[in-house]
């Protein structure tokens, strides 16, 4: 099993935290008792959440240990449990459930959204941001070398059984008839990496990772090359030797 790379994800902690910031500003101002933060990983959202929530018990949630130790020692006020999101069961009703770039891991949102807006207080929110970027160059890129190459055989399961995000008039039907508010938006990013090399790097900590799970070490290697490769063909380099990247997210806000 490959372990998550805290050092590699935070090489983009910037950009990463940043839709994190943008989740957090559109939670209406109130006070809730427990915050619990799924899929925490090193913790950048975490220790928001404790700035913004300085009275509240924060719960971060992640199955990562390397990562949780990371985020223990950027907000060592809070709790960090290591547990896998899709099991995750709270013990008592929870003001305010909080998930930035987690969920889109977790299959079956049919059930999983309800189920979270069920943990609410009243008064509670539900507040979540997913990258809804499938339909980019980046990931269509990613199921190309999967496919062509002598992995074929592993990799393309594992394509075509990757969750897929819902649309905001699906989460809306999922979530709206149970809410008393319910806000969505969708955000692109715009990422200037270095070169094809840094898309590498950005998706290596994140979406590259279910793809490199069931290869050898020397047949990792060479799908990064191919991917680098495809990449560097495919997005336009700007002046500055520069590659943009588009990065789509959605968010919702849903309070009971």
């Amino acid at each position: 099993m490959i372990d998550w790379n805290s050092a590699l994800y935070l090489k983009f902690e910037r950009e990463r935290t940043r839709a994190a910031r943008d989740l957090l500003s559109r939670i209406p101002s109130f006070e809730p008792e427990t915050v619990y933060d799924l899929g925490c990983g090193p913790g950048n959202s975490t220790e928001l959440l404790a700035a913004a929530f300085p009275r509240a018990e924060i719960i971060g949630v992640d199955y990562c240990e390397e990562m949780l130790e990371v985020a223990r020692r950027k907000t060592p006020g809070a709790l960090f449990l290591n547990q896998n999101i899709e099991d995750w069961r709270p013990d008592r009703k929870v003001g305010l459930i909080f998930s930035n770039a987690a969920l889109h891991f977790v299959a079956d949102h049919e059930r999983l959204m309800p189920r979270l807006m069920s943990y609410l207080t009243e008064g509670g929110r539900l507040a979540v941001q997913m990258p809804h970027n499938i339909h980019e160059v980046s990931h269509a890129l990613m199921r190309m070398v999967a496919a062509e190459g002598p992995w074929a055989d592993r990799l393309i399961p594992i394509a075509k059984s990757r969750p897929v995000i819902g649309t905001i008039e699906d989460y809306y039907r999922l979530l709206a008839p149970a809410s008393a508010c319910f806000e969505s938006w969708q955000t692109t990013y715009v990422h200037p990496l270095d070169g094809a090399r840094g898309i590498v790097e950005w998706f290596e900590g994140s979406g590259l990772r279910p793809f490199l799970e069931p290869l050898s070490p020397w047949e990792r290697e060479s799908f990064l090359v191919r991917y680098e490769k495809e990449l560097a063909a495919a997005y336009l380099a700007q002046p500055d030797g520069k590659l943009l990247l588009r990065y789509p997210r959605l968010f919702f806000v849903a309070g009971r």
